[in-house]
């Protein structure tokens, strides 16, 4: 199957925390593909992989940065599809600087951004954007969301059951 969302990483030191991404596509059966490039030391590759992505039939990708944080910016100038860019905690900032430079995209150059380090949410997020043109997906998109509450309340019985102490305690 075609992949829908395209994940790069500017470096190989990303892909544990963008495995987090890719278990939340997996999860709801959207194709994928990763790809390892760099706005500074593969610009060309970059450039190329941005301006054939839709052609592809990619709907949306995610590229993971730190520091300066340019590839999701890279990646925005060369498609018209979305971008989400994931700060990775990183450097001397740990991430600020990263999540700085996504949100502070140039007029014209949109990149969506999720929190530092948050590769989960830059999933499911795609995933949502996919789901404006696929009711299947919503779907799924509405039982995950409706799990996460189930969740909550599980939660919130067990630290009425037990208390502060044998909550944390059992954890």
């Amino acid at each position: 199957m075609t992949a829908l969302v395209g994940i790069v990483l500017g470096s190989d030191s990303d892909l544990p925390l963008m495995k987090d991404a890719v278990k939340i596509l997996e999860q709801l059966k959207i194709p994928y593909e990763l790809t390892i490039s760099s706005a500074h030391r593969a610009p060309d590759k970059t450039a190329e992989y941005a301006r054939m992505a839709e052609v592809r039939g990619l709907k949306v990708i995610i590229a993971a940065a730190g520091l300066a944080a340019h590839l999701p910016g890279v990646i925005a100038a060369h498609t018209v599809l979305p971008v989400i860019g994931v700060p990775v905690k990183s450097g001397a900032l740990d991430g600020v600087d990263a999540l700085y430079s996504i949100a502070q995209m140039p007029p014209g150059i949109p990149v969506a951004s999720v929190a530092i380090n948050g590769a989960k949410n830059a999933a499911i997020l795609a995933a949502q954007m996919i789901a404006l043109a696929d009711d299947t997906l919503s779907k799924k998109l509405y039982r995950m969301k409706e799990e996460l509450a189930r969740e909550v309340e599980a939660k919130d019985s067990k630290l009425k059951e037990l208390g502060v102490e044998g909550y944390l305690n059992n954890k």
